[in-house]
């Protein structure tokens, strides 16, 4: 392997005495299962908003029991590190089919267990510990649906064509999106408020369970098959332990977890933020404004494949550096645009998604080359975790509290933040980089 990460001549034929695998089969194993997970994601997102405050929080305020919600909302991201830590263990010990089985089976359970959670005035405040519950378990589970398929794939991809192939993960995010928007839209547009709040929010955790299911075959036909067992041998994508890959590559881990954060903290800006800003302090309607966020969604989707075309001729540390800068410069004006009616949020939709699309396309992994080839595996998936929990754990409840307090020019405040942090760490990583020539 050379020392960027791409792969020799030899080690690109895959190899294996069990034959060639292509990089478009292990595309399609990684986009079904980051669909499924991203799906899972914003089912969650859309109810903290729309279904939580009112149903676990009746007795606040309309934006008391958002902020309570969105208290709820990072605890799958704090837990998600610890999942990795237990997940990797299994991993060891019994192998990533044995592991994915558990992890998705888990995160299924836990996601239809929301869609039969009652509500406060049925059994009090213990609702809402049995909604804390289901999130730790969720972000649990998440840990261990890491299976390195991100990693294979760009360690298979064609010379010259990392960044293409690179962006393929992050399509589930709007793919994922624009289905639970257009559901979640369908339900409230059609229902009454008593049928959609007694049932109808529950429908998408059941579609939800169904897709982990598929997501689970589709995943372990790839990871339990002897071709791929021994990739990810001959590639060295092996679990370490945890503490070990931290003492060893804690500086990469630190690094990686910072130079998406632009991007992660915009992909909350333009998702979860919005629509709480939306439904608490505008009259649009909501299945309206899901609409616009699915459409918008699909501008998104598209600038995610431009970015792997820019990042294969430019580089993917330079495409991130200028996207930091412009995600910056967005920060500057756009937040206002969620005051300018129907057409403002439009624009703010449609601009953030492309935006998004070109930063979040690149960031997965962006300084995964950097890890000694037997802390990549564990290291990747550490680093995923943090800039997951740094970048955009919080986001949505640190958005509202700090926009009702001080305008929404201070939620621009926010992403100018990690926008800024995105360039520290490039520049760092560059720095390393050119020590170790």
């Amino acid at each position: 392997m050379t020392g960027d990460g791409s792969l020799g001549p030899e080690a690109r034929r895959g190899g294996a005495s069990h034959g060639h695998v292509a990089p478009g089969e292990i595309a399609v194993g990684v986009f079904i299962g980051r669909t499924s997970e991203f799906f899972d994601f914003f089912v969650y997102a859309i109810a903290s908003v729309i279904v939580f405050p009112k149903l676990l929080f009746p007795h606040l305020d309309a934006l008391t029991a958002t902020l309570w919600s969105f208290a709820i909302f990072p605890l799958a991201f704090v837990a998600r590190p610890v999942g990795t830590a237990i997940f990797m263990a299994v991993d060891r010990g019994w192998g990533k089919g044995v592991k994915m089985t558990i992890a998705l089976f888990m995160l299924g359970t836990a996601t239809v267990a929301i869609a039969f959670l009652p509500g406060y005035e049925s059994i009090g405040v213990a609702a809402i510990w049995l909604l804390a519950l289901a999130r730790i378990c969720q972000g649990i589970a998440l840990g261990g649906t890491w299976d390195g398929l991100s990693s294979l794939l760009a360690m298979n991809a064609p010379e010259g064509r990392r960044g293409w192939y690179a962006m393929i993960p992050q399509l589930g995010a709007p793919a994922g999106l624009i289905v639970a928007s257009l559901l979640f839209a369908f339900f409230v547009g059609n229902l009454s408020a008593q049928d959609f709040f007694t049932w109808g929010w529950r429908y998408p955790f059941f579609v939800a369970f169904a897709l982990n299911v598929v997501a689970l075959f589709a995943r372990l036909r790839i990871v339990s098959t002897p071709e791929y067992r021994e990739l990810f041998h001959n590639r060295e994508l092996q679990p370490a332990r945890i503490f070990e890959t931290i003492r060893a590559e804690g500086r990469n881990v630190v690094v990686g977890a910072f130079a998406p954060l632009a991007s992660f903290a915009l992909f909350h800006m333009v998702t979860v933020f919005p629509l709480s800003w939306v439904f608490l302090f505008t009259a649009e309607g909501i299945a309206r404004f899901l609409i616009i966020e699915a459409v918008a969604a699909v501008f998104g989707l598209i600038a995610i494949m431009v970015s792997g075309i820019v990042a294969d001729r430019v580089g993917r540390r330079s495409l991130l550096l200028g996207s930091a800068i412009a995600i910056a410069a967005f920060s500057g004006f756009a937040p206002q645009l969620l005051d300018a009616g129907p057409v403002g949020e439009a624009i703010f939709m449609i601009l953030g998604f492309i935006l998004l699309g070109l930063s979040f396309g690149q960031s997965s992994g962006a300084v995964a080359s950097s890890f000694a080839k037997a802390y990549r595996y564990t290291g990747s998936a550490i680093t995923n975790d943090f800039a997951w929990l740094f970048g955009a754990g919080f986001a949505p409840l640190a958005a509202l509290l700090l926009s009702t307090h001080f305008g929404l020019i201070s939620a621009g405040a926010y992403l100018l933040s990690g926008a800024i942090c995105t360039i520290l760490a490039l520049w760092l990583n560059s720095r390393f980089a050119a020590k170790k020539e």
